[in-house]
């Protein structure tokens, strides 16, 4: 008898187990039953689906979807693009130390970084890069990934790069040694005049905050007596970095900024008292381009009354990210709190989910509305607030600046619309410094270059190279844009000759939310009074 009811339950488990697998497919109970739908899902396609499914390929594809009904700003990032993703906030990558661009399916050297493994190895600005170990690397495979892809690589390992040198018809070939390349956070760093320091910031990474202290340094060096922190168009970063340098200009105990989400009970960070600038005249400037960590730092400095900050509104970005790895090498950065200003106020502009469509043309909005040109036209979505000395401002969509700077398009046509947008201008710009770099390589400074630049007659050599190139000639626009498109012009050759600092140097001359900064700062109203 237990023999017989050994087998009978054997026979009973055999025929379940049959009908469970070829007809549960039919009952979406499985599916929808519990929080293991999305489990249960894969595992059905996986089990029976009419062809085979690269279940990888298929989660791959389908995180980034789910992430992205969530909120704009939670991501996926693939264990291939990780590196990628990090290297700028790292402030480091392994890899042969030059910067390219790509032309007609060609990478072009645009910059070798001083004393770096390609300088070392004989590499040259203006090279074209033709092969990567013996490997043909131009048409259409041609990519910045790709480039990337090859010539990145781990500390130590060696690449043997073939490249064309300008006149010379024979490849070279170079062997390179791939080392640890720094990059700065810190664009620019020098005096706007006498007694007026400047600081360029281009995003927040981990070392932002040391390369700022050492940037004051030599500001201070220079015997710089106020101060210009400009975060237009930085996207942001870690706001641990944009905390530690708002700490250097505030006094003890003032809030800095404060997180809340869900999950995550309020954290605030307040002011330690031990920054060394904490009374030197500050001005910050944003614009729509200015984001997160940047947000951070401007309505820390605006809602403590201790600076002022020009430009124009800024993005508006109030989410905090968490990064969270899987064990294959990717990420997702999830939104898991907002942050808040020292008044309270939730810079973030509204959304609906992360699709859409009104968020991801924001600034087009804005663009088309006026705003960028009519301080009237802002629109603020939410609730007014106060700084410490009671002067009013607005959440809800970006930091307002206080004293606004319009943008610009007087001398603004269709033709210089056009010769901007299509690339032409950084065309001509990169091929003339090719042609002429045997003629421009022993200037060394940004003035000096400029003053070879001036007497070149550059908009007529590029109306030239555009009228063959695509462009029709238009006289009377190039003659009322023919200051905006010299500035353009040489701006980029300025930056392929000598370095971003000088670029900088060079867009700052004439720039007007320079020129209000300067101005506030030389009529001692840095410190804002109350209303």
């Amino acid at each position: 008898m237990p023999l017989w009811l050994a087998l009978c339950v054997i026979l009973g488990i055999l025929i379940g187990t049959f009908y469970a697998n070829h007809f549960s497919g039919n009952r979406l109970n499985i599916i929808n039953s519990g929080s293991n739908r999305l489990n249960n899902l894969l595992h059905v396609i996986d089990d029976q689906y009419v062809d085979s499914v690269n279940m990888n390929d298929l989660v791959e594809k389908a995180i980034p979807q789910i992430l992205a009904e969530l909120d704009p700003h939670s991501t996926y990032i693939s264990a291939k693009d990780v590196q990628a993703a990090n290297d700028d906030l790292r402030g480091s990558f392994s890899g042969v130390g030059i910067e390219f661009v790509i032309r007609k399916d060609t990478v072009h050297i645009q910059n070798v970084i001083e004393g770096g493994p390609a300088e070392n190895a004989g590499l040259q600005a203006g090279d074209k890069i033709v092969s990567v170990d013996d490997e043909k690397f131009v048409g259409e495979i041609v990519t910045n990934e790709e480039a990337m892809r090859r010539l990145k690589g781990p500390r130590g390992t060696k690449v043997k790069i073939g490249v064309m040198r300008y006149h010379q018809t024979d490849v070279k070939y170079y062997t390179v040694t791939r080392d640890d390349i720094t990059t700065s956070s810190i664009s620019a760093t020098y005096m706007l005049d006498n007694v007026t320091g400047y600081i360029k910031i281009k995003n927040f990474g981990e070392n932002t905050w040391g390369e700022v202290l050492s940037s004051l340094a030599q500001l201070e060096s220079e015997g710089f007596e106020r101060l210009v922190i400009d975060l237009r168009d930085n996207v942001g970063g870690y706001m641990t970095s944009a905390i530690q340098i708002a700490d250097e200009f505030l006094p003890r105990n003032c809030r800095i900024v404060y997180t809340e989400g869900r999950k995550q009970p309020r954290q605030e960070f307040m002011s330690t008292g031990k920054g060394s600038y904490q009374k030197i005249p500050l001005v910050v400037l944003i614009n729509e381009g200015s984001a997160s960590a940047s947000e951070i730092f401007a309505g820390a400095i605006q809602d403590n009354d201790r600076g002022t900050v020009i430009g124009r509104r800024s993005f508006g970005k109030g989410l905090v990210q968490q990064q969270m790895d899987f064990a294959d090498g990717g990420l997702i950065r999830l939104t898991i709190a907002r942050y808040y200003t020292p008044s309270g106020r939730c810079i973030q502009k509204p959304y609906t989910d992360g699709k859409d469509r009104d968020y991801e043309e924001d600034l087009l909005q804005r663009y088309q509305r006026g705003e960028y040109f009519s301080q009237d036209s802002i629109k603020h979505t939410g609730p007014a607030y106060h700084t410490r000395i009671g002067r009013t401002v607005y959440g809800g969509g970006g930091i307002t600046p206080d004293i606004f700077v319009p943008e610009d398009t007087t001398d603004v046509t269709s033709y210089y619309k056009e010769a901007a947008m299509s690339g032409l201008i950084l065309q001509f710009a990169f091929e003339y410094t090719d042609e002429n770099r045997d003629k421009m390589k022993s200037i060394k400074s940004m003035k000096d270059l400029l003053s070879y630049l001036k007497r070149q007659n550059l908009v007529e050599q590029f109306a030239n190279y555009a009228e063959k190139n695509g462009l029709k000639r238009r006289n009377l626009m190039i003659q009322k844009s023919h200051s905006l498109l010299d500035k353009y012009i040489n701006s980029r050759i300025i930056y392929n000759m000598l370095d971003e600092q000088a670029w900088m140097e060079y867009l700052n001359i004439d720039d007007p939310t320079v020129a209000k900064a300067l101005k506030v700062l030389r009529a001692n109203e840095a410190f804002p009074k109350k209303e």
